[in-house]
Formats: C-alpha cells, sequence, structure tokens
C-alpha cells in the first residue's frame, strides 16, 4: 500500500485502521453507558453527540500515534508478552493524553469516568481482534509466487521467502532464464525448478501462481521469455522484478542486482521546490521546539562529561553533506580524547574500547547527537535523511557500494531511514546494508516519510532495537 510514495507493510496499515476503530468504537460504547446514568445522578451537562464523537477521534488518533511511537507496526519481531507490555504502556500514556485534551469539552468528573471505560473497553477488544487476526494468519491461504532465475539473487530470495515468510507469499517454484546455469535441486533447498520447456503462463494457470518476481541480473538477448511475461501481465498477474519486490516489500533498494536504467525510469526521486521549502520549514519549526524541550538533558550531558573525563564537551568532525560539501559536525564527545591520536579513521564499534562510560550512555541513548540541532537550525543538515559520513570513508566507500553519491543529493540527517531499519553500522558490509535503505529514502522522500522516521526513532531510543 503506497501513501505518498511511501509503501507502507499491507499487516501494519491494515493493523492502524483497525486500531483506529477499535478505539473510536471502545469510547463511543463508554459513553453511552455512562451517559445516562451519569446525567440521571448529577445535574451538570453532559456532553451532546458531536462532542463526544471529537472526543472519540482524538481517542483513536492518540491512541493509534501511541501504537507507533512504542514500535507496535514495526516489521522487527518482538515477543508476545514485549507486544502486551508496550501497549499497556501505550494505554496509560494514551489515555492520559487524551484526557487532556478532553477537558476542553467536558467537565472533570464525566472524562474520569469516560476514559478507564474507554480502555477497559479497548482492551478487552484488542484481545479478541488480535487473537482472531493471528488464527486468521494462520489458516488463510498464502499468495502463489513463480521466481524466474534460477542464478545467485533468485536462490537467495526463494530461500529468504521459503524460511522466513516475512512477506507472507508461498513460492511454487522457479523458472530457469536462458542465461542460469543449470541448478541442481539441492541447491535450491528443495523447491521445484520448472523445465523451459513449460511455458510460464502454462505454470501459472496449473499451480493457481498470484504473482511473478523476475531474479535475473541479465535480462536482454532473450535471457527472460518476455512474451510469456507479458501474456501473463495482460491477464492481470503482477510481474516485478528484484528491485521493485525489495522496494515494496522491504523498503529498501538492493544495489546488487540494480541498474541504472531503472532509477532513471522509476518513479521518485522528487527534489521540487515545494518539497525543499516544506523540509526547510519542517527543520527549522521542530529542532527550534527541540532545543527548548531538551535543554535541560543537554545541560546534565555536559556536566556528566566534565565531570568524567577532561577534554572538550563537544567533538566536532568534517563530514560530507548535501552536494558533496563538508561541514563540521558536532556531537557530545563520547569518546577519550586521543581516541584517534595517530591521525587514522577509523569505524567506530558496537562496543569501542574508546568509548567512555558517560559515552556510552549517550551513544545508547543518541544524546550524543542533540548538538547537531544546531546544524538543522543553521541549515546544514536535516532532521531526517542518511547520516552523514566522514571524507576518508566517503572516497573509500564510493568505489565499493554502486550509487554511493546519490544519498548526497539530500541533507543528511541526524536520523534516517537506515537508523530505524538497520543495527548499528561497523564495518563496510554494514555501509552496503545501510545504503540500500538510505537509497530508499532518498528515492521516496516526503513529509510523510519523515514524520514516519520520527515516530520509530523514538521507539528504537526506548526500547533500545538496532543497538
Amino acid at each position: 500500500m503506497r501513501i505518498f510514495r511511501h509503501t507502507f507493510v499491507p499487516g501494519a496499515a491494515l493493523g492502524m485502521f483497525i486500531d483506529l476503530l477499535l478505539c473510536f468504537a471502545a469510547l463511543l460504547l463508554a459513553a453511552s453507558s455512562l451517559t445516562a446514568r451519569y446525567a440521571t445522578i448529577h445535574t451538570v451537562h453532559v456532553p451532546e453527540l458531536p462532542l463526544i464523537l471529537v472526543g472519540a477521534t482524538i481517542f483513536a488518533v492518540v491512541m493509534a500515534l501511541m501504537y507507533a511511537v512504542v514500535g507496535l507496526y514495526r516489521p522487527t519481531p518482538i515477543t508476545a508478552l514485549s507486544a502486551a507490555g508496550r501497549t499497556m504502556f501505550a494505554l496509560v500514556v494514551g489515555g492520559y493524553v487524551t484526557s487532556l485534551s478532553l477537558r476542553t469539552v467536558a467537565d472533570r468528573g464525566y472524562i474520569e469516568q469516560l476514559l478507564p471505560a474507554a480502555i477497559a473497553y479497548l482492551a478487552i477488544g484488542l484481545v479478541f481482534v488480535r487473537g482472531g487476526m493471528v488464527v486468521m494468519r494462520r489458516v488463510a491461504a498464502l499468495p502463489r509466487v513463480l521466481i524466474v532465475g534460477t542464478g545467485p539473487e533468485a536462490l537467495a530470495l526463494a530461500q529468504d521467502l521459503k524460511t522466513t515468510r516475512r512477506s507472507g507469499r508461498d513460492v511454487v517454484g522457479m523458472y530457469p532464464a536462458a542465461v542460469d546455469a543449470e541448478t541442481p535441486n539441492s541447491a535450491a533447498g528443495g523447491l521445484r525448478i520448472f523445465s523451459r520447456d513449460q511455458s510460464i503462463p502454462e505454470l501459472v494457470s496449473r499451480y493457481d501462481v498470484h504473482e511473478i518476481i523476475v531474479a535475473v541480473r541479465e535480462q536482454r538477448g532473450g535471457g527472460v521469455p518476455m512474451d510469456d511475461l507479458l501474456a501473463c501481465r495482460i491477464r492481470g498477474i503482477p510481474v516485478m522484478d528484484l528491485a521493485a519486490y525489495t522496494e515494496s516489500t522491504r523498503s529498501e533498494v538492493p544495489i546488487d542486482s540494480l541498474k541504472g536504467s531503472w532509477l532513471v525510469y522509476g518513479h521518485g526521486f522528487v527534489q521540487g521546490r515545494a518539497r525543499q521549502a516544506l523540509k526547510r520549514i519542517f527543520d527549522i519549526i521542530s529542532s527550534v521546539l527541540l532545543l527548548i524541550l531538551l535543554s535541560p538533558l543537554m545541560l546534565l550531558a555536559t556536566i556528566a562529561i566534565k565531570l568524567e573525563s577532561r577534554g572538550p564537551v563537544f567533538y566536532r568532525q568534517e563530514r560530507v553533506g548535501l552536494g558533496g560539501r563538508s561541514f563540521m559536525c558536532t556531537k557530545f564527545r563520547s569518546m577519550r580524547i586521543d581516541a584517534e591520536s595517530d591521525g587514522v579513521a577509523r569505524w567506530a564499534s558496537k562496543n569501542d574500547p574508546r568509548v567512555t562510560r558517560i559515552g556510552a550512555f549517550l551513544r545508547k541513548s543518541r544524546i550524543d547527537e542533540l548538538p547537531q540541532l544546531w546544524s538543522v537550525l543553521a541549515g546544514e543538515m536535516s532532521l531526517v535523511g542518511p547520516r552523514p559520513e566522514r571524507p576518508a570513508f566517503v572516497e573509500e566507500l564510493k568505489e565499493d557500494i554502486p550509487f554511493y553519491e546519490i544519498r548526497h543529493t539530500v541533507k543528511p540527517g541526524i536520523t534516517g531511514w537506515a537508523q530505524v531499519r538497520f543495527h548499528y553500522g561497523a564495518s563496510k558490509e554494514d555501509a552496503r546494508r545501510k545504503h540500500q535503505f538510505d537509497l530508499y529514502y532518498v528515492k521516496n522522500n516526503s513529509l510523510v516519510l519523515d514524520l514516519l522516521v520520527l515516530v520509530e526513532t523514538v521507539s528504537v531510543i526506548v526500547f533500545r532495537e538496532g543497538q
């Protein structure tokens, strides 16, 4: 499901829609059960239906936002116990926020009875609805997929879908392309490999295929049966290449099998003046508010750094930003002052011995990034965007990672799509994977995606995801 160029996972979008309905219905049910009794016992004015509908809408929106903040819509799997704990936290905080909002439309006594009743009804509804969704996912038939290709990309895709089933698809088999070498069935992990003597439309009909994924790096020169694929496409069977499939299901762009023509002729990369002006206004307002709200926390971080070790509080380092231009990125110092005394740039690792005790906490909580809000206000950075790298690393990564310079077509950010969808990067291989998420962000950037990144950043920080 695409909304403002970003593809939302169908399960998450459906879950959010159902939660909105549940919250709306829960408050209406609570209002209907309390209004008659409250009006009979007390003589004060009871809120009228339009005001109750407004309150139900506020409750639904606040609760859906809280679910997102605690990470219930993220693709990262969590245990049932963790999900229950996060849901309870969201109910308590969301109920309190809603009560503050509803005090403007009703008296205090009514609200103090309405919200607990609404939360009780909502909790009961969540148990039945969530349980029903789990049962439906287990008994529902999955869409059947045919993979065209038996090369390394096709085998990796088939094994991923077969083992994780993260995308909710059932692989019926693989159809070899002309450029593929003969692949033994053992290499395919037991998946059926069809003969090229059979036509793809025939296989689609025989095995009730709902979707075709072409995982062939070289499609020119008759390597892929385009006539067969066109026949299936005309019949309404979706046909996607590996890049489009990965973008739509994982929100990243695979660079190993990516062609420049796909980037040139595909959708996205909207960097118009309206988008840039809106993003700049959003950055200014957000950075000013965050600097005001977080100034006490930044003061405490300053004191803690000074008390633990000698040296400056802030650490300034050259980074590469928009258009490949360098700027000085400021952070709270989290390492010893002699961390790179030899002048050699090194990757930061997860348990880096150069990091101080206070620095380790600042990094895990992302507090060390807060001084960069001044860079956002100055226009050197944005609140959301690819993380800026050091010039030495950029030159190195440009040689190894395809399309790496595309990330410099937007301002670097304090947080980004790669930061909320991938763990802490500490190697070239991690940089390759994170670049796939950064490429997705640059291609599909929008205010909606920026807001989603900010919401998920809260979840990543609070629940230590991606550490």
